[in-house]
């Protein structure tokens, strides 16, 4: 079968390569965005996606908009189009030149958009999954062919679940290559869906209210945008150590040989490691040592 392959980050490059792994599989060409400039000297560097596809000798369009390139589309015959985490919307001529398969991570109609693995750690949810389904004009709201489920543990960060998911959806794009005619579309419950929006810097923010919410927001925004304090001191590595205890919001409680104990104003955390502005990584121990920091200090 010849599949047109739509996708940008390392995500979508994982499920490429699962298919041109397959035998009875062709890329015929590869759809990402373009390259970026990257670092203080803006150096231009190329989506992995079209790395791997130009190892492969596949061919790569980069189109800045695909709304008005269309054709270059429509020009390629093709049996199915895999999306995968490609950033842009397929418009209609695209979506009915051959049956469109969209690879999202998480369990359609819930967070729909552009940050469903992080949103699922924020929201502390025990289970994830990989939905394949139709595509169609809207935000994640084709119909659904089948959706892979996995746990989540209680520790998971965001590279972890990545991972997982990933795998998840590598496994079940080829089955529903392989299978899509026994596959019966559903529709999704829309009164059922979220949105999940683009992340930004500044939702790394934190001020010590909740110790369960900073938890969560640092298993979904590590390594990015990190958790930091106004202060721009980072909090590299953490654990929620409970959630109950009513605290003043940042004051030390406990320090112990490896770790500090830091009180929020719900819960306190076990804090590991930090970073100082314009300093490297260190144990929070040496931190707190150097700063001759000690029990009822606020961290800052």
């Amino acid at each position: 079968m010849k599949i047109i392959f739509m996708g940008t980050p390392d995500y979508a490059s994982e499920i490429l390569k699962t298919i041109i792994k397959q035998d009875n599989m062709e890329v015929v060409a590869v759809f990402t965005q373009e390259d970026k400039p990257v670092g203080r000297k803006k150096v231009l560097r190329a989506p992995i996606v079209k790395e791997v596809a130009l190892e492969n000798s596949i061919k790569v369009i980069q189109p800045r908009r695909l709304r008005d390139e269309s054709s270059s589309v429509l020009n390629i015959e093709c049996d199915y189009i895999v999306v995968a985490a490609y950033g842009q919307i397929l418009p209609l001529d695209i979506l009915v030149h051959a049956p469109c398969i969209n690879l999202h991570a998480s369990s359609l109609p819930q967070y729909r958009g552009a940050s469903p693995i992080q949103q699922s750690l924020l929201n502390d949810d025990k289970k994830t999954g990989v939905t394949a389904m139709l595509m169609e004009e809207g935000l994640d709201t084709g119909d659904i062919l089948k959706i892979s489920e996995i746990e989540i543990e209680k520790d998971t960060i965001v590279g972890e679940l990545f991972n997982d998911l990933t795998s998840v959806a590598c496994d079940l794009t080829i089955d529903i290559l392989n299978n899509f005619k026994t596959f019966t579309p559903r529709k999704q419950d829309d009164t059922l869906s979220s949105l999940c929006k683009k992340i930004k810097k500044e939702n790394g923010l934190i001020n010590f209210d909740d110790a369960k919410d900073i938890y969560n927001r640092y298993r979904a925004y590590t390594p990015w945008p990190g958790i930091y304090l106004e202060s721009k001191m980072k909090i590299k590595q953490m654990f929620l150590y409970e959630e109950n205890s009513l605290n003043n919001a940042g004051e030390i409680l406990k320090i112990e040989k490896e770790f500090i104990i830091v009180g929020c104003k719900k819960g306190s955390l076990k804090i590991t490691k930090l970073q100082p502005p314009s300093k490297k990584e260190m144990r929070a121990i040496d931190y707190i040592n150097g700063k001759r920091i000690e029990v009822s200090d606020i961290l800052l």
